[in-house]
């Protein structure tokens, strides 16, 4: 018989594994290829260049998410503080490979460039999210309480903006310069104790957005100037059926799907808008056809799935054993909470249309790959707490 003193001791020495996040995470990776197939079939079946293959997308996905889980177990197994030393390389791996979007290397699709041919596709911007992740966890630990100074404050958060520059003007894509921002943004109010700092920013961001607005408006009606492709998702973001036929019909048919879904949707497989109607509906838009044929109640189990997850990265964030750690999963939570809400903001007319993917969900390679790499660093942190002896 072992002493009470003896299994004490060994229960001390045993390791969190959260089973949940785990679960909620290979739920929404196995949700995400039901919808991706039931999303996609149509188009993939009258698409010739990929052999009007109805499951190409289904296919695809499926082999990036079982990549995406092979590497997140292997990071999950590797101690978190291992990637530290790695921090500054990230940073400039990720410039470099943004940079290289120029290049021969440089895919373009659907006139956008911003891929690399690498042997796979890879997207640079969804890997500048991770570096970025793990070069402001160990900036801001080395930084120590000298972010409380404005010197400090000011250092953190100007640390990602030549990476979103780059993203933003290289790869055209300002919502993943924005993520990328976001995800800063949070991790320095984490670590911030001066919240003062952050209403000011916060209302001045607001404000600047709102001039732009009025701005973009006022030229819009003196019609003397031709506005750019941002300007004007913005004039049909408030009023969607003046641009119909134009930057307002992604907009409109994303609603009819959602309206026409009704409180439990037409059933699995039975949108309408997803035949020919609803442009790139696998993609940024999969949200919409999930109200449509699982209807309301199926947009708030999805909703509510994505809290829980962020639930599960609080509960691991404040058990962690060191700042580091903590910090390392609120990145990552602020990655995915940021771009839960930016999805789910466009596709319901709340904020502009700009292509945000939901994540897990959504049809897209390098997310799912890069944001099962960020799960495996959580759970490689939540390895690190020990449970404590009852």
């Amino acid at each position: 018989m072992k002493s009470v003193a003896a299994q004490r001791k060994k229960k001390q020495s045993e390791y969190f594994f959260d089973y949940t996040l785990l679960f909620i995470v290979l739920f929404l990776l196995g949700f995400g290829l039901i919808m991706v197939y039931s999303t996609s079939f149509y188009d993939a079946s009258m698409t010739a260049s990929i052999n009007y293959d109805g499951a190409y997308y289904l296919k695809h996905q499926a082999v990036a998410a079982v990549l995406g889980l092979g590497a997140m177990w292997v990071v999950s197994r590797i101690p978190y503080h291992f990637w530290e030393h790695f921090a500054v390389l990230g940073y400039v791996v990720s410039a470099v490979l943004i940079a290289l979007v120029m290049t021969p290397l440089g895919i373009t699709a659907n006139g956008a460039t911003r891929w690399l041919n690498l042997g796979v596709s890879v997207q640079p911007a969804e890997i500048a999210k991770l570096c970025m992740i793990l070069f402001l966890a160990s900036f801001i630990c080395k930084m120590g309480k000298g972010i409380r100074s404005f010197r400090g404050f000011l250092l953190v958060l100007l640390a990602p903006v030549p990476i979103c520059l780059m993203v933003w003007q290289i790869t055209d894509n300002m919502s993943s310069a924005v993520i990328i921002f976001g995800i800063a943004f949070l991790m320095l109010f984490v670590a911030s104790p001066e919240y003062k700092r952050f209403l000011v920013l916060g209302a001045a961001g607001v404000g600047a957005a709102a001039l732009a607005v009025i701005v973009i408006l006022q030229v819009d009606k003196m019609g003397n100037a031709e506005l750019d492709f941002r300007s004007n998702r913005i004039l049909a973001w408030l009023n969607p059926e003046q641009y119909a036929t134009g930057t307002g019909f992604q907009t409109l048919q994303s609603l009819y799907a959602i309206g026409s879904g009704g409180i439990f949707g037409k059933g699995l497989g039975q949108s309408m808008q997803k035949l020919g109607f609803l442009p790139e509906a696998q993609n940024d838009m999969i949200f919409s056809i999930i109200c449509e044929e699982l209807g309301l109640f199926g947009g708030i189990a999805v909703i509510l799935l994505f809290i829980l997850l962020c639930w599960r990265f609080m509960v691991i964030a404040n058990n962690a054993s060191d700042l580091f750690g903590a910090l390392l999963v609120v990145g990552v939570m602020g990655h995915i909470a940021i771009q839960v809400i930016l999805n789910i903001a466009v596709v319901t007319n709340t904020i502009p249309n700009t292509g945000i993917s939901l994540p897990f969900i959504s049809y897209g390679g390098s997310s799912i790959m890069f944001l099962l790499i960020e799960i495996g660093l959580v759970l490689s942190v939540a390895r690190g707490i020990r449970l404590k002896a009852v």
